[in-house]
């Protein structure tokens, strides 16, 4: 199981008073240090966190993987094209532009598989399975990580990596890392909020500790080059 550290909220920090600090960049070594797999940003189309430098800047400065989260829009979509070196992964991520957060990938209805059959005849190689109903309903039952793990099989099934992530915690995480197709989690909110009281490297490496206890570790075999996704919503 790779853990990728979204540091958007690092740049959420900052942008709260349009400064220099605290730094992305320094963010993302921080993790690397404590053993994260990749970093992953999210460059939106209404940039309120990371910026354009930032991409550029981490591209040129991450040691592991820079997984680019981008929304589906032209300008940003050539951004990306541009970035040298080029991103190891690049993630299309639907936005909406009053939303807080992402809130969904492309919508899955339960029990409705075709939306990943068609992630297949694009040719993309991995989607990644949105985990918001999970997150929000892990509490009261395990329908959502039911449907999470029957999404899961069947996209693998297919001949898809499986990536996961969206409101993530150390208490709700390892009921889905445990969840065998998944080779990968995107986590950041939860690892930079404790950061406040921890420190970011001992914060990334408790994460780290609870995905790596479990699931199936296939990191060595899928570093070998660019990679580029497609966010599906795996939960509803």
């Amino acid at each position: 199981m790779r853990l990728y550290v979204n540091i958007d909220h690092v740049a959420t920090l900052r942008e709260a008073r349009k400064t220099d600090e605290p730094d992305p960049v320094q963010a993302a070594a921080a993790a690397e240090r404590a053993g994260a797999d990749g970093i992953t940003v999210h460059l939106r189309e209404d940039r309120r966190h990371i910026q354009d430098a930032d991409v550029a800047a981490l591209a040129r400065s991450v040691r592991t993987v820079l997984n680019l989260e981008l929304g589906a829009h032209a300008e940003i979509v050539r951004l990306a094209t541009r970035l040298k070196p080029t991103p190891f992964q690049a993630t299309l991520v639907p936005e909406k532009r009053r939303e807080i957060t992402t809130e969904g990938g492309l919508a899955l209805r339960k029990g409705d598989r075709r939306l990943i059959d068609v992630a297949r005849q694009l040719g993309v190689p991995a989607i990644e399975l949105h985990t918001g109903r999970y997150a929000h309903s892990w509490r009261r039952g395990d329908a959502a990580l039911k449907e999470l793990q029957r999404a899961a099989t069947h996209a693998k099934q297919i001949g898809l990596a499986v990536h996961a992530g969206h409101g993530l915690t150390y208490q709700n995480v390892q009921p889905v890392a445990a969840i065998p197709e998944i080779e990968e989690l995107n986590i950041g909110h939860s690892i930079v909020s404790n950061a406040v009281f921890w420190g970011l490297e001992e914060a990334v490496r408790r994460m780290v500790a609870l995905v790596s206890a479990l699931g199936v570790d296939v990191a060595a075999d899928r570093r070998g080059g660019r990679r580029v996704r497609e966010r599906a919503d795996g939960d509803q």
